[in-house]
């Protein structure tokens, strides 16, 4: 299926049902009074967010939606049904934006989560609610508000555990094919990676962990030149990045440059993302003699003044791929430790009593 990250929708909540002037008429009792009924409420519309989509493609083809008007109110003091509320189901990871104000509305970042992005309109009083002392016959009765109108902008970002970055052809797609089910399509031309690829790398059966694959970056992402700027969204949300490196060009070029590169465009995209937890993966190294591949990797990594966690592997021979796979899921297991522990030590500074 083809991945689609971005799409624009109209959404239309129902109107209020209009109250209604009625009066009560049966035989013997001539001065009845006022029974007219107030009016349903409109229905709204809710975004949901749901696993089993991932992609927006098909709001390319239907992109206007309306909730169900409420009824108008009925005699003897009866209240108009309510409209329909509107469920839309989106993929998980869906961020929802105000198209006309870029307001970000919310987040729907886990499975079943809703949120509510046009409210219906309030329903209509009845001639019911206007009796008084000197007004037993009143002939007022309100009209049902309009409904909220809304045009949205949605982005789907990938929720991943890990996001591969780097040139293209630096290998990310056969790493991520090496570790685990995902089947990229793989080849020895640049931007073979079109639309980002998930892949689970599985450790145990109680234990695995998410890797994306976004497509490469190329000198002047950030400002829109290639590909990888559409999908440098897809990074925030990652946890840790791998930053793969082709320690042998076929081209030439210094890998250490060619790192550099990758560097700049992710701080001009984005100072957060540049400063989320970065490791070096050395790829490729199949295609250097088996005693040059250390000192290679040191005389890379002392050009660049890297202080951070350096791999070296070889994608296509799943060599280092294990002690790879090893190192981030304890490094996301300390990393989840270290969360349930700040979330404990909130959650008993909320409930302290000094007394």
């Amino acid at each position: 299926m083809k991945f689609v990250d971005e799409a624009q929708i109209h959404v239309q909540a129902g109107r209020g049902g209009d109250g209604i002037v009625s009066f009560r008429r049966e035989k013997y009792i001539p001065f009845g009074g006022p029974n007219g009924g107030d009016g349903g409420d409109g229905g709204s519309v809710y975004l949901v967010a749901d696993r089993n989509l991932n992609t927006l493609v098909d709001f390319q083809f239907v992109n206007q939606f309306k909730a169900e008007n409420g009824r108008p109110g009925q005699g003897q003091q009866k209240t108009g049904k309510s409209g329909e509320d509107l469920y839309i189901k989106v993929p998980v990871g869906t961020t929802v934006i105000d198209a006309d104000t870029q307001e970000v509305i919310g987040d729907l970042t886990e499975d079943g989560q809703s949120l509510l992005v046009a409210r219906g309109g309030k329903h209509g009083l009845g001639n019911v609610h206007f009796k008084s002392s000197t007004n037993r016959t009143p002939r007022q009765c309100t009209k049902g508000e309009p409904g909220e109108a809304r045009n949205l902008k949605l982005e789907m970002k990938v929720l991943a555990d890990v996001g591969l970055l780097g040139l293209p052809n630096a290998g990310k797609s056969s790493l991520i094919a090496a570790v685990s089910a995902a089947r990229p399509k793989i080849a020895d031309y640049p931007f073979t990676t079109l639309y980002p690829n998930l892949g689970v790398v599985r450790i145990s059966p109680e234990y695995s962990f998410v890797m994306a694959d976004i497509p490469g970056l190329i000198e002047g992402a950030s400002e829109g030149v290639g590909l990888g700027v559409q999908f440098l969204k897809h990074l925030s949300r990652t946890g840790l990045l791998l930053h793969v490196v082709d320690i042998a060009p076929v081209d030439g070029s210094d890998p250490a440059h060619n790192i550099q590169i990758v560097e700049n465009e992710l701080k001009k995209y984005s100072e957060a993302l540049a400063d989320k937890p970065r490791w070096l993966v050395f790829n490729k190294i199949d295609l250097l003699p088996a005693d040059e591949v250390a000192a290679r990797v040191e005389e890379i990594v002392a050009q660049l003044g890297w202080s951070g966690p350096v791999f070296a592997i070889s994608a296509a021979e799943r060599r280092g791929t294990d002690a790879l796979v090893k190192a981030i899921a304890e490094a996301l297991s300390q990393r989840q430790r270290e969360a349930q522990a700040d979330a404990a030590a909130s959650e008993r500074e909320g409930h302290y009593d000094p007394a």
